[in-house]
């Protein structure tokens, strides 16, 4: 049985919710329970940072900042003390881009930017140099349809 927890918007605080006891068979062996614990708090900048503890008692922590540019960036260490930073800032073109450098120096960019036909197309270049793209665009039928190209030229389309 897994515990899960809602947060309520208003008071950013944790309810805990768990699924009813499933009837046992006679004579099996109870599960083990695997609990994760996720705890939001509001930091002193006014933004929500998250604690993490998994079921071994590990604990990952979010903490949100805002940036000079008045984006939200994040700094995520994980259980063994590795840090993974997130930095957002707003391209010439006015859409956010993002810079998110992993724990072993890796660094990964997203660029966003607006299409000919109005639509927010991507471009992500992994820490190996190697590219994906993203192509919106509006389909016969008025919906978007999404192009994707990875690294290894694979197209798919969505």
């Amino acid at each position: 049985m897994k515990a899960k927890f809602l947060a309520t918007a208003a008071l950013m605080a944790l309810v805990p919710f768990s699924w009813p006891a499933l009837a046992q068979q006679p004579g099996a062996a109870a599960k083990k329970q695997r609990v994760t614990a996720v705890q939001r708090t509001r930091g002193a900048d006014g933004l929500v940072d998250k604690k993490i503890t998994g079921p071994n008692g590990k604990v990952t922590t979010v903490d949100r900042s805002r940036g000079a540019d008045g984006l939200v960036d994040k700094t995520v260490t994980g259980p063994n003390g590795k840090v993974t930073t997130v930095d957002r800032s707003r391209g010439a073109d006015g859409l956010v881009d993002k810079t998110v450098t992993g724990p072993n120096g890796k660094v990964t960019t997203v660029d966003r930017s607006r299409g000919a036909d109005g639509l927010v197309d991507k471009t992500v270049t992994g820490p190996n140099g190697k590219v994906t793209t993203v192509d919106r665009s509006r389909g016969a039928d008025g919906l978007v349809d999404k192009t994707v190209t990875g690294p290894n030229g694979k197209v798919t389309t969505v």
